[in-house]
């Protein structure tokens, strides 16, 4: 089992690489690799992540097989049954590091500002429910004078977002709140931007 800090430090030195052009993944997606995980895994860290096809986790950190256990969902929301995936990594395989990874130009949070400012009545139940976990996060900002800068308003509701699902993973589960408090477990947010590909770790 590697701490928390060594994980994020090497998801960092991964983005690094991503971003100059220079990954290694290839060396960990070959035929000795597939073996070797298919007999385990141990992934050191676990990401919670926006399904958008643009950012795939494995591909930003400069990561292969085997390394990391990602959770995706519109919006990097958190329900049940994403508490229960972290749940279940941090105890099958030691994990100590948790990141909730959001991104810039989040359709799931320009949805919800959308809908928030117009309601659309015909609106799907099941979209509805990805904007209704998003909407407490935005609703605070549109009270302020954000509200009439559209850009500014989806940037500070993604962050916002972001750390709102940090903070439900951080009090939403004693399995996690115990292992925080007692065995190492940090759970982090992080932004990727579409327009650098830069990953900015936040609310350590």
């Amino acid at each position: 089992m590697i701490s928390a800090h060594e994980a994020l430090e090497r998801l960092r030195e991964g983005n690094r690489r991503f971003r100059d052009d220079g990954t290694s993944s290839e060396a960990l997606t070959d035929r000795a690799r597939r073996r070797e995980v298919a007999e385990g895994q141990e992934p050191f860290a676990i990401i919670l992540g926006c399904s958008d096809s643009r950012v795939p986790a494995e591909i930003v950190f400069d990561q292969g097989l085997g390394d990391l256990f990602v959770i995706r969902v519109a919006g990097n929301i958190v329900a049940p049954s994403q508490i229960g995936s972290v749940e279940f990594a941090v105890e099958q395989f030691s994990t100590r590091l948790v990141v909730v990874l959001g991104h810039s130009q989040c359709g799931a949070i320009t949805a919800t500002v959308e809908q928030l400012k117009r309601p659309l009545p015909d609106q799907s139940k099941h979209l509805r429910s990805i904007v209704d976990r998003v909407r407490p996060s935005v609703e605070p900002l549109l009270a302020t004078n954000l509200r009439d800068r559209p850009d500014e308003l989806i940037h500070e509701a993604g962050r916002a977002n972001i750390r709102m699902s940090v903070n439900q993973l951080r009090h939403g589960s004693e399995i996690l709140e115990h292992l925080i408090r007692h065995d190492g477990l940090l759970i982090v947010g992080a932004e990727y931007s579409l327009e650098t590909g830069r990953v900015d770790f936040f609310d350590l």
